[in-house]
């Protein structure tokens, strides 16, 4: 009997060079990169319709009344039986005996009854101030991976499910707010890109009556800036498949608003290139439109990201519980630093020599969020992370669940997930992670209204 001799070395220490040439394939050209987005591509459409109907369509589920008076109406279940018997007319749910299933429009109608009806020291809508504008959030970091993309969806459903009107807008060329959300986007004319264009048009016909009025030569304006004179922000809003989320969505071609925004910079200098996202936010009417403008950034600092981060109220910092993550964020910090101070110091020395009022650049509110967060390897780790940024970190860490995971790879939030696939507990622990999350950015959220409309009211005394 032979025995086989064992190698314990590494296999990196016993490569052939001859046989690994062998396998490699001829040189690649860049056909191939095609052919791969191609293979990509289908997968994606195919891994995407995991969490659509049959018909290749997202559509959001019903809501059960354990739901209902768990987490969207403060009721009792058995009060809010009696209600429905009382009055006939309101939606009364599909299904048999208590377990009634409801639309999530069902439940904005139902929400408003109590708000009417109900008992007067309950809170049955949300605090929501009148005369003052949409609230814009933009989630950021400059590293990719972090859990942008998840946080900024769920802020959307949460803010949703609380009955507020939302406006996504993603900015990352990769699209994936979009495929959560269930957006079509066929080529940059369907994204914030002529948008931005048409600001950028709208000061240079107002240019050109200053050079024309001087004899000077005006600026050009060609056939992309013409036609985005035409669009309207409802020309790129869809709608999605939740009744009060809609969406000005993404695809690759968006990146190259990377390359326009300064070639139209340099054009005219003195075009505020960081103000172009807030500009169509305000002179299209969005910022009277919603109750939350959330905007989803790519992972980079260009030009999206600083106008994402200009147009924005509140920002938010996800990362994970790792000291790269929580060395790449301080870094991303030191860029902001640097990116708007410099913007305010060339702005404003001009401004000095020409008697106007200086720019200053100013947030709501900053918060970094430890996502993805694992309790039994990672809590030492993120309390000194926690006590490094200070107040500037959430207080709840967003816990990474089997839900969490289960939701991901069908390309859905926790809260497009039926409880019934799981049970209750779990399905009540998987959402816990981002309920909290939005309980923190609501507070953020209610406060600077509160704030305003006290500004509001000084004003008006």
């Amino acid at each position: 009997m032979t025995t086989k001799s064992s190698d314990d070395h590494p296999k990196f220490l016993n490569i052939d060079p001859a046989q690994a040439a062998e396998k490699l394939a001829g040189p690649v050209d860049t056909s191939r990169f095609a052919k791969a987005a191609a293979f990509v591509a289908r997968g994606r459409d195919d891994l995407a319709k995991r969490g659509y109907s049959p018909d290749g369509k997202k559509r959001l589920r019903k809501f059960s009344t354990w739901e209902i008076c768990k987490y969207l109406i403060p009721v009792a279940p058995a009060h809010f039986r009696r209600v429905l018997k009382a009055h006939p007319d309101l939606p009364q749910g599909e299904g048999e005996g208590g377990a009634k299933w409801f639309t999530l429009e069902e439940v904005v109608l139902l929400r408003n009854h109590f708000a009417q009806e109900g008992a007067a020291n309950k809170n049955y809508r949300s605090y929501r101030p009148k005369g003052v504008q949409a609230k814009t959030i933009a989630v950021a970091n400059f590293k990719g991976g972090v859990g942008k993309t998840s946080t900024a969806a769920h802020i959307a459903m949460s803010a949703a499910l609380d009955g507020y009107r939302v406006l996504v807008v993603d900015l990352d060329s990769q699209g994936s707010m979009t495929s959560i959300m269930g957006g079509t986007v066929e080529d940059e004319w369907q994204t914030a890109f002529p948008l931005m264009a048409k600001h950028y048009a709208a000061h240079v016909l107002e240019e050109n009556k200053v050079r024309e009025a001087a004899g000077h030569t005006p600026l050009p304006l060609d056939e992309t800036l013409t036609e985005a004179l035409k669009i309207r922000a409802q020309d790129v809003i869809q709608s999605t498949h939740w009744p009060n989320i809609d969406l000005i969505g993404a695809q690759l071609n968006l990146y190259w608003a990377e390359f326009q925004v300064p070639v139209w910079r340099m054009q005219a200098r003195n075009w505020p290139l960081w103000d172009a996202l807030q500009g169509f936010l305000e002179s299209e009417g969005l910022l009277d439109s919603y109750d939350i403008i959330l905007l989803d950034t790519p992972p980079a600092l260009g030009y999206l990201t600083i106008n994402a981060l200009s147009a924005a109220d509140i920002l938010l910092v996800p990362l994970g519980a790792s000291f790269l993550e929580f060395d790449s964020t301080g870094r991303f910090f030191d860029m902001l630093y640097s990116t708007f101070s410099s913007i305010e110091d060339g702005e404003n020395s001009q401004r000095r020599r020409d008697g106007l009022p200086e720019i200053k650049f100013e947030w709501d509110a900053v918060r970094a969020l430890i996502t993805r967060f694992d309790a039994g390897q990672q809590t030492d780790l993120a309390n000194v992370i926690q006590a490094y940024f200070g107040d500037f970190m959430t207080t709840y860490r967003q816990d990474f669940t089997a839900l969490v995971g289960q939701a991901g790879e069908q390309v859905s939030g926790i809260y497009e997930i039926d409880y019934r696939e799981f049970n209750r507990d779990t399905y009540a622990r998987g959402r816990e992670a981002f309920d909290r999350t939005w309980g923190e950015v609501k507070e953020i959220l209610l406060g600077t209204w509160w704030r305003d409309e006290q500004m509001l009211k000084e004003e008006e005394a």
